[in-house]
């Protein structure tokens, strides 16, 4: 399953959670790092636990746990021993050692569930980001960070004034789109913090969706139909791409063709492929 949209729900907050599962949301993001306080956190675990091994509905269901290395991390994972949720996400991960990390602490902790790191969060972290590709490890997509980067080097902030990412944080959300698609894995853009800029937040998971990314995060209940609008291939779309394909099929020798008074080849065949398996 693609995500198209994935919310954040902090995990001490379990009278959210029902609210957040009717958001429309494809995935929710239970939160036990950075939006729980230390003196939340036992309770947030309980829930999420709970959670877990309850009944469950469509909407898949994903933890952020604490970093690696961390206390916090080693009772994130105690105290969800024996459960499956639908992928853990892991703040600060650095690369394919750090999924092969987890993946062996999962496997102790008898946790069924593939890997979504945050790949961007240190510095050491932005050098590592091709090699998640052959890491041998069951991975549910690479996303990113433009939070935590700039607090560890010292930068004043990661965005323009009109919201724009600066250069060092475009170069973040490039290599982390390439470092997806050469790991064959879905893209996941980062969140768009203004929860109340609508406009704001569709120009920006356009942008995403036309760059190559898959899904979006999201902070907010209010900003999941947008990004599932932004993300969701229109009928025009996916018309196009059936004609693209069928006009291969048609011509299986042709090494181009021409569609509607262009010239089409092998990549627009493949973008069309990948529109359709979104769609």
């Amino acid at each position: 399953m693609t995500w198209r949209s994935l919310l954040f729900v902090p995990g001490d907050r379990p009278d959210r959670f029902a609210k957040a599962a009717e958001s429309g949301a494809d995935a929710l993001i239970l939160d036990l790092e950075d939006a729980v306080a230390p003196s939340g956190k036992p309770a947030a675990r309980a829930a999420i636990a709970d959670l877990l091994a309850a009944p469950r509905g469509e909407v898949s269901l994903l933890v952020r746990i604490n970093p690696l290395g961390s206390v916090l991390c080693d009772q994130d994972l105690a105290a969800l021993h024996g459960l499956s949720p639908d992928a853990i996400v892991l703040p600060k991960a650095e690369g394919g050692a750090s999924v092969r990390d987890l993946a062996a602490r999962l496997t102790a902790a008898r946790i069924d569930a593939p890997i979504l790191p945050i790949a961007t969060e240190t510095p050491a972290a932005i050098f590592q980001l091709g090699s998640y590709a052959g890491c041998g490890v069951a991975l549910a997509g690479l996303t990113w960070g433009a939070e935590d980067l700039p607090a560890a080097i010292g930068a004043a902030a990661a965005r323009e004034d009109d919201g724009r990412f600066t250069a060092p944080y475009e170069m973040a959300r490039a290599l982390t789109l390439f470092g997806a698609h050469a790991a064959d894995m879905a893209a996941i853009e980062t969140v768009y913090p203004a929860f109340r800029d609508l406009d704001g937040l569709d120009a920006f998971a356009r942008r995403a969706a036309r760059d190559g990314f898959t899904g979006m995060m999201a902070i907010h209940p209010g900003q999941v139909a947008t990004i599932n609008a932004a993300f969701t291939p229109t009928a025009e779309q996916v018309e196009h791409a059936r004609r693209i394909v069928a006009a291969f099929a048609a011509a299986p020798g042709a090494g181009a063709l021409q569609l509607d008074g262009r010239m089409i080849d092998a990549p627009h065949l493949t973008q069309a492929r990948r529109l359709l398996a979104r769609g």
